[in-house]
């Protein structure tokens, strides 16, 4: 791509920060919005340098409001107004996943009635960002092979759209013994198809996947053993994204990682999902929890170990929730420092 291009993007990165800390004035944000809006219409761009630790730092989307019901029987009275672009105006990061959940954001072809659809309204907010990944696999698993059409179409008119989720790819099954297994949403041949569909992009674009603790570690009391084995199919994702569903077991992370290690081919990029909000015990993880995965995260994106940090997520925080101004007084005080 021209010179500009690399400019254009480098500035957006630089107003987004700048605007968090609240220095932007609006004559240049108004440019600068212009420039992000113009440069929508390309059909790919040149990926920016990431040579600090926020430039690899990303933040795990639904619509606003999805997980009310879970923070109102913690005590969080009224909910969540936050969306994904606020959240990463908020953090002040520069990369999104953006994961369909109860059917939101609408599907494009339920929307062509509309001046711009759903995804591309999302996709316009998205705009002063480096990187954007959306999901065809979301969450709890739903989503098809099909997604991947409109995700490739949005990336034709997005030129930051990089890749596709899955989340929640692999299901649990109950067998005829009692047994669970971990199965794949796709078959092998599934996972195929979506790489040739990305093709059309005109780009590389990246696959991503969810990966949790509970598959992965055999002695973990509540382990899931993958069918298929992960390591037969596990080279078809770029970026395995590894997440620790249940809070306390953050301080076993080496365990975690290591076992991912073990399956996961040579120089595999890697993204270590970090949540703020404790699903399964309902409440905001401990801060000395959120410091230990953070700073285990940092380290290991020092030491190459792993290349991505994911933040969960947008819908927890404006909710005054601790863990949420940790993330963010965290971000402020490390972002800055070389990779």
């Amino acid at each position: 791509m021209p010179d500009d291009t690399h400019q254009n993007r480098t500035s957006r990165r630089a107003f987004l920060g700048a605007a968090a800390a609240g220095a932007a004035s609006l004559t240049v944000s108004a440019a600068e919005g212009g420039a992000a809006e113009a440069k929508t219409a390309e059909p790919g761009a040149a990926r920016p340098v990431r040579s600090t630790v926020r430039d690899r730092l990303w933040l795990f989307c639904v619509a606003a409001g999805l997980d009310n019901d879970s923070f109102e029987k913690a005590g969080y009275r009224g909910g969540s107004r936050m969306t994904p672009a606020e959240g990463a105006f908020y953090l002040n990061v520069p990369n999104l996943l953006m994961i369909r959940s109860n059917d939101l954001p609408r599907l494009p072809g339920a929307e062509t009635w509309r001046v711009k659809t759903s995804f591309q309204q999302y996709a316009i907010s998205f705009a002063p960002l480096d990187r954007v990944v959306w999901s065809v696999i979301g969450s709890g698993g739903h989503g098809s092979l099909g997604e991947t059409n409109h995700v490739v179409a949005l990336a034709k008119e997005f030129p930051n759209i990089s890749g596709i989720y899955l989340d929640d790819f692999i299901r649990s099954e109950k067998q005829a013994d009692g047994r669970y297994v971990g199965r794949p949403a796709l078959s092998p041949d599934g996972l195929k198809q979506a790489r040739a569909k990305l093709q059309a992009a005109g780009r590389p674009m990246d696959i991503w996947v969810t990966l949790y603790r509970h598959h992965l570690v055999p002695t973990h009391p509540h382990h899931i053993p993958y069918d298929p084995p992960l390591a037969s199919f596990i080279d078809s994702f770029d970026v395995p994204c590894l997440w620790t569903w249940n809070a306390d077991e953050l301080p076993q992370l080496e365990e975690t990682l290591m076992a991912l290690e073990a399956v996961a081919p040579k120089k595999r990029r890697i993204a270590l999902g970090l949540y703020m909000w404790d699903y399964p015990n309902k409440r905001p993880v401990p801060l000395e929890l959120m410091q230990l995965q953070c700073e285990q995260g940092l380290n290991w994106l020092k030491e190459g170990r792993v290349q991505e940090l994911v933040f969960l997520g947008n819908t927890m925080l404006d909710l005054g929730a601790p863990s949420g101004a940790f993330s963010r007084e965290w971000i402020a005080k490390v972002g800055t420092q070389p990779i």
